[in-house]
């Protein structure tokens, strides 16, 4: 879980300086050796643009990134975890689709020898430039760090402290003199996500100064381009705190270095974020946690100077194309559109952690159209959202009025669309205030025969941004049945009747909590439990079957988006495991 929030007061960044000055050059037409130029313009010098720019033009002009994750830091090899060898064609797509920079995680410790010297393989070395340099090409920023390192040796530093020093010495000092002739839009980033085992916040804050300023002189003395390259300095465990940003504020000026960037995460409010003690919704707690984290970098970090890279954002474990969404589909657009505001209120440079969710490496297509141009509109302007993405309609009753809370989040709302037809307000429906309300008569012409699931789609549209999309959905209370197991997994037969799983609440008869997740009835989604919409089922996982007490029932209460609920008996025995309907 990311650390404790404190709120703040937000401070707008210098994007719009920096806007300016690339568009006049654009405007302009300068060539030859001129700074003032975007990377990857021809004829730019990249040391020119960085002086001109400075480190807060630069990080600036980073924005927006994109992270090559699960790749050159898998374990052990590049396609270990499943995804194809990075390619040319890969930066190419990233460049078109808009983004100005990319964060090139490396896991070394697989292609390097354990003990001293601490070699770093010669071929690994060589793909790692290779990759780096095809991105460069591209015209991007580009970042490389130190990656999975940390929780396989680094973290062992409290008690193994001079060995994984010299370790973490050896590494960069190779790194360093393999790009130290690289232009100056190759960054270096210290260590990702640093963590030391059994140690209090402050003592981990002291290992990593020290790691710090270990990487730190090494680059500096490297010599070439890397004596004023960008470097960038992690919080502990790359926490957006307050607690744990000012430690870092503390080493920056201690450096005296004005070429240094400050870097942190974030992956939301954690029940929200994974789908656990009922947080299924991006509502005001959620949303608090968003502010107060921006506002806190603002506050600890932008206004005292310190240009901050986000180097990874996103929600734990969403998307994930091999199972279901444990974020619903609405509130994750409303939490991405929030975030890219956010950030750009701030001053904040992005990079998308993209495992493999968001863009298929192999066909070099979004996976999901939506989700990433709702990423890509928060670049520049906010969108208006609803208080759902979806209107139930029960196929067993007459079918209602149904209202919407608008969020127009500062735009105008302008209508209704089905495509390229526009409803009539007052037949269609009602706006009064910000509650928008379909009528009875529209919903009814909307749903049509009423086969389960979505009947037809409309949306809500502003005065900027995207369009919010409302489906018109029918269903009716689904029917769980018996079934038996074992402790390896229990098949639930389900049938969803058109209508979505939100969350799966667990207990036992005297009302403490039942599952693998102790501290909160409601189960982690995709980790407890899981449902098979083609397969008509939900899952219980070994995980979850495994924590249940022997011989002791367990009520589960399924929660669904409609608003139904359905209940649910569990018991163990042994390994065996029976289900059986309330």
């Amino acid at each position: 879980m990311k650390g404790t929030k404190h709120p703040g007061h937000r401070r707008r960044g210098p994007g719009r300086v920096l806007g300016l000055l690339l568009a006049l050059v654009a405007a302009i037409g300068l060539s030859g050796t001129t700074a003032l130029a975007a990377p990857g313009h021809a004829g730019t010098s990249a040391a020119a643009t960085a002086r001109v720019l400075g480190p807060k033009g630069v990080v600036a002009a980073m924005q927006p990134s994109w992270n090559l994750g699960n790749t050159l830091d898998a374990i052990p090899d590049e396609t270990s975890w499943g995804n194809p060898p990075a390619t040319k064609a890969l930066f190419d797509t990233i460049k078109a689709q808009g983004f100005r920079s990319v964060r090139l995680p490396v896991t070394w410790s697989g292609h390097q020898s354990s003990t001293a010297p601490y070699t770093i393989d010669a071929p690994w070395l060589n793909r790692v430039r290779q990759v780096v340099d095809w991105a460069l090409s591209d015209g991007l920023y580009v970042v490389i760090n130190v990656h999975h390192d940390s929780w396989q040796w680094i973290s062992s530093m409290p008690t193994d402290h001079d060995n994984v020093l010299a370790r973490f010495k050896a590494t960069w000092t190779q790194i360093a003199a393999e790009f130290k002739d690289s232009p100056q839009t190759l960054l270096f980033e210290s260590v990702n996500e640093p963590q030391f085992n059994n140690t209090t916040d402050a003592q981990g804050s002291q290992y990593l100064d020290e790691l710090n300023t270990t990487f730190h002189t090494v680059v500096r003395q490297s010599g070439g381009n890397n004596a004023t390259r960008l470097l960038m300095l992690p919080s502990l465990g790359c926490t957006p705190s307050q607690e744990r940003m000012a430690p870092l504020v503390d080493e920056i000026g201690s450096l005296k270095d004005p070429n240094l960037v400050a870097t942190v995460h974030y992956y939301g409010w954690y029940p929200f974020s994974v789908n656990i003690a009922g947080g299924t919704r991006f509502d005001a707690t959620s949303q608090k946690d968003m502010t107060d984290t921006f506002t806190s970098i603002g506050n600890t970090l932008i206004a005292k100077g310190i240009p901050v890279y986000m180097g990874e954002y996103g929600l734990l474990g969403y998307p994930d194309h091999n199972h279901p969404p444990r974020v619903e589909q609405g509130e994750a657009l409303k939490y991405f559109e929030m975030l890219g505001h956010e950030a750009r209120t701030t001053g904040v440079t992005t990079a998308l952690w993209d495992a493999f969710n968001f863009l298929n490496r192999s066909t070099l297509q979004w996976r999901d159209p939506d989700l990433i141009d709702q990423i890509k509109s928060a670049w520049t302007t906010r969108s208006g959202t609803a208080s759902s993405d979806r209107v139930f309609l029960a196929k067993s009753e007459a079918i209602t009025a149904r209202t919407l809370t608008l969020n127009p989040n500062g735009l105008t709302f302008r209508g209704v669309w089905q495509g390229g037809t526009k409803l009539a307000q007052g037949r269609d429906y009602t706006v009064s205030g910000d509650r928008l309300t379909l009528t009875a008569s529209a919903l009814t012409r909307l749903a049509g025969n009423r086969a389960y699931g979505t009947n037809a789609t409309v949306e809500a549209r502003f005065s900027a941004g995207l369009p919010w999309k409302i489906y018109v959905t029918t269903y009716d209370k689904p029917v769980l049945s018996n079934a038996n197991g074992t402790t390896g997994g229990l098949t639930v037969p389900t049938r969803f009747n058109g209508d979505l799983l939100a969350t799966m609440e667990s207990t036992y008869a005297d009302g403490s909590n039942a599952g693998n997740t102790s501290w909160t009835p409601y189960q982690e989604y995709d980790v407890a439990f899981s449902p098979d919409y083609p397969g008509n089922a939900i899952t219980l996982t070994a995980d979850y079957l495994n924590a249940l007490r022997d011989g002791a029932q367990a009520t589960l209460t399924f929660h669904f988006w409609s608003g139904a609920t359905v209940t649910y008996h569990v018991t163990r025995s042994g390994g065996s495991v029976t289900g059986t309907v309330a």
